[in-house]
């Protein structure tokens, strides 16, 4: 294995976090070329679901990452050995830090109620049926959970309280989502049980998570030789199977701008494929129309899933996830307002300072809205009289609360139009909106990785008998973490590139809050509170 690296390839399909992680662990620790790693994308940039751009007409964001001190282990691994853009002293990890320190979170109206009450969202509102419920939930193996739904273990109540409002939005879980993810969530986050009302276990990157993390780690791939080749879509693999069991990808199918293409691999060549894709066929609307909602699959990652899936029994299943769009859809929006009137309004009825408050969720609307007021500037080369905020509704085919029709047939302006009913604002409605542009994306698969499965629907990272492949992203199975986080995919990539090359280096173990008494009786006092 020692010399390998120096004459193999390494494959990997997709540009997003996955493969730029993967690619920066063959880097590092396998000490593999960089010339001999092709990175192989569909779209014309790198970052996949990590995105920020500045369109003509306004900033979008897809969505809003949270990240987390605790949990995020290997995402901070691989941030520590990556400079930032603007000082190659400092890591992207040490960045992350000082702007958290010089800004720390502390949420003071994480829940408004009617009439722009501030709620205590410290009373989470559990009564004890809700704690057996829960404690039910979690103890119960995940084989024995199987496909139900999160609605299939709580009482009416549960749904009801100030809990599972925070506990949802900050996580977007809907109540007919898997019950083994929302397990999952609880043990993973449970340090998060005492400090949800403020949000002050958050940790956020300087710039949007495309400026601040996905452009300095392609720059530094890009330093070592990796090689990023756009317009690549990857159609099919061909595998084989020895007399031993031992499976091999021996075909990439390509279409390389539109023509077909393949790349061959030898023995010693490494293919990391992802597969699904939550941002999948997102599409964007404006101020003056909505955005569409995509059904037929134009994205390539769900395709070469399906296509690859059919080959094996343990390639994964994922018709279990995009098979309802009715069911994974939501619907992000990004306002770029150039007179700071509307995020003066925000400060004082929040009593938090752009980047200091995270999620404010508009408890009683029926979008089931929330926002975020970002520290500014949030994009790179933003100007100083400009300033974002970013929000999303999980209830997109109800009818709003200002707006008589559901969110994902509502335009850009009256979006602007609800949100600004629900602060209070509506008087201002023309001064604000004469200076603001709204941008809407639907995402149908966006919680797709959320929805009810068996154990056995995503395929395991390194499936058995693989020799020189692995499944990256969001649907490959990772025990014990949770998807719809960076730190998953960041994880996987982790235990791909270490397992397929032999690596001995010692991959960051999973936090479990409870192992920490302290840790322990500080959410007990939270549930009971």
């Amino acid at each position: 294995m020692a010399d390998a690296p120096h004459t193999s390839h390494a494959y990997l399909v997709g540009g997003g976090i996955a493969s730029l992680a993967a690619a920066a662990f063959l880097v590092r620790d396998g000490d593999f070329p960089g010339e001999n790693i092709h990175v192989l994308e569909e779209l014309p940039v790198a970052g996949g679901s990590m995105d920020g751009s500045g369109e003509p007409a306004g900033y979008v964001t897809r969505g809003g990452r949270m990240l987390e001190e605790e949990a995020y282990t290997c995402l901070w691994n691989l941030l520590e050995s990556i400079p930032t853009l603007t000082d190659e002293t400092v890591s992207v990890r040490e960045e992350i830090q000082a702007f958290n320190a010089k800004w720390p979170t502390d949420a003071k109206a994480r829940l408004i109620g009617k009439d722009t009450t501030i709620l205590d969202a410290s009373d989470y509102g559990l009564d004890t049926r809700d704690r057996l419920e829960l404690t039910r939930l979690l103890v119960l193996p995940e084989a024995v959970i199987g496909a139900r739904r999160i609605e299939d273990f709580f009482s009416p109540h549960f749904f009801d309280t100030n809990f599972w409002t925070m506990w949802r939005t900050t996580f977007a879980f809907q109540n007919w989502h898997s019950a083994i993810e929302l397990k999952r969530y609880l043990l993973r986050f449970m340090q998060e049980f005492p400090r949800m009302h403020t949000l002050a276990g958050v940790r956020r990157t300087r710039l949007n998570q495309y400026d601040s993390i996905i452009r300095p780690v392609r720059a530094w791939l890009e330093n070592h030789g990796v090689r990023f080749e756009y317009g690549v879509r990857v159609t099919d693999v061909d595998f084989a199977t020895d007399e031993q069991g031992a499976r091999r990808v021996r075909r990439l199918h390509l279409e390389r701008d539109g023509q077909p293409d393949a790349y061959e691999l030898t023995d010693t060549d490494y293919a990391f494929l992802t597969i699904g894709s939550m941002t999948a066929d997102a599409a964007s609307g404006s101020d003056a129309t909505p955005p569409d909602l995509i059904r037929d699959k134009r994205d390539g990652g769900w395709r070469l899933w399906e296509t690859i899936a059919a080959k094996a029994e343990d390639f994964g299943r994922p018709t279990a996830f995009n098979g309802n769009v009715d069911e994974a859809k939501w619907e992000s929006f990004t306002l770029t307002m150039r007179s700071p009137l509307l995020l003066h309004r925000i400060e004082e009825l929040s009593g938090n300072l752009p980047g200091t408050g995270a999620l404010m969720t508009f408890k009683d609307s029926h979008w089931l809205m929330s926002i975020v007021v970002p520290h500014a500037p949030h994009f790179e080369g933003q100007p100083e009289d400009v300033y974002t905020l970013w929000g999303y509704g999980l209830f997109v085919d109800k009818e709003g609360d200002f707006v008589d029709k559901p969110m994902a047939r509502a335009t850009g302006r009256e979006i602007l139009t609800e949100l600004l009913g629900h602060l209070g604002l509506s008087d201002i409605e023309e001064q604000v909106a004469a200076t603001t542009t709204v941008i809407p994306v639907m995402m149908p698969y966006i919680t797709s990785q959320f929805a009810p499965r068996t154990v056995h629907d995503r395929p395991l990272v390194i499936p058995q008998g693989a020799t020189n492949f692995a499944f990256l992203g969001q649907f490959a199975e990772l025990p014990e973490d949770v998807v719809f986080t960076v730190e998953y995919s960041v994880r996987g990539a982790m235990h791909a590139v270490h397992g397929l090359l032999g690596l001995d280096h010692e991959i960051p173990g999973i936090y479990h809050a409870l192992a920490d008494p302290t840790t322990a009786l500080e959410v007990l006092r939270a549930t009971l509170a």
